[in-house]
């Protein structure tokens, strides 16, 4: 396995329709770690650069540097353990929609199931985490965060986890107003029939950054229990 600067836990659909349609989508393909044309072009404006380097994705445990002392056969080992301990999550569909200013889909409904997963990976893969930098601390701009938000990134070293959670898979880096509806009409018209319903995850992504800055799937942990 390369080496990684940092990692983190994402959901990522398996191989399948769904997969190659993000993958052309986004420009590049999580799973082989290569890039391909982008189809989220509107207009000669390319509105996936953004998201791009992730793949696509949602992110379960933010990424993050390993902590002092700890190497990668650590966290795979303690992923694995965590994944075959956990039962997978079943949404009824995903809908696409604006999510503050950017294009995603998220699920149709709310659900206390995919809460409290995305919670336990959190916490169960905590140990495994560096501390934030103060550099990286700044990068989140804590003077726009909540009392709330604040207490997160310096308990997880992420404000968007536990009940401020809310999964999603980016489609699109923000958008002017004028691009909104057409980027929803792309969107909608590449991903028709494609999006699996309902709507399974059924294991864990441990997912790696590189040199560049670009995100590669590096193995899918089975939710068994």
């Amino acid at each position: 396995m390369m080496k990684m600067n940092r990692y983190a836990i994402y959901y990522a659909p398996p191989a399948g329709a769904f997969a190659d349609a993000a993958a052309t989508w986004l420009g590049w393909d999580l799973a082989s770690g290569c890039a391909v044309p982008p189809a989220g072009v509107l207009g000669g404006q390319d509105i996936t650069q953004t998201p791009r380097k992730y793949g696509f994705h949602a992110t379960i445990k933010p990424p993050f540097r390993l902590a002092e002392g700890v190497d990668i056969s650590q966290l795979q080992q303690a992923t694995q353990q965590l994944a075959a301990s956990m039962q997978a999550v079943t949404l009824p569909a995903l809908k696409l929609t604006l999510l503050e200013g950017f294009l995603a889909l998220i699920p149709a409904a709310p659900s206390a199931d995919l809460q409290d997963l995305a919670a336990e990976v959190v916490r169960a893969l905590d140990p495994y985490r560096a501390p934030l930098t103060m550099a990286e601390i700044a990068r989140r701009r804590p003077e726009l965060l909540t009392a709330r938000q604040r207490e997160l990134l310096g308990i997880y070293g992420y404000p968007y986890v536990m009940e401020q959670f809310q999964f999603h898979l980016t489609l699109s880096g923000a958008l002017a107003a004028e691009q909104a509806t057409p980027a929803m009409a792309a969107a909608q018209s590449h991903f028709a029939g494609v999006i699996p319903q309902p709507f399974v995850i059924a294991d864990l992504c441990l997912c790696g950054e590189d040199d560049l800055g670009q995100f590669h799937l590096l193995h899918r942990y089975p939710l068994m229990a």
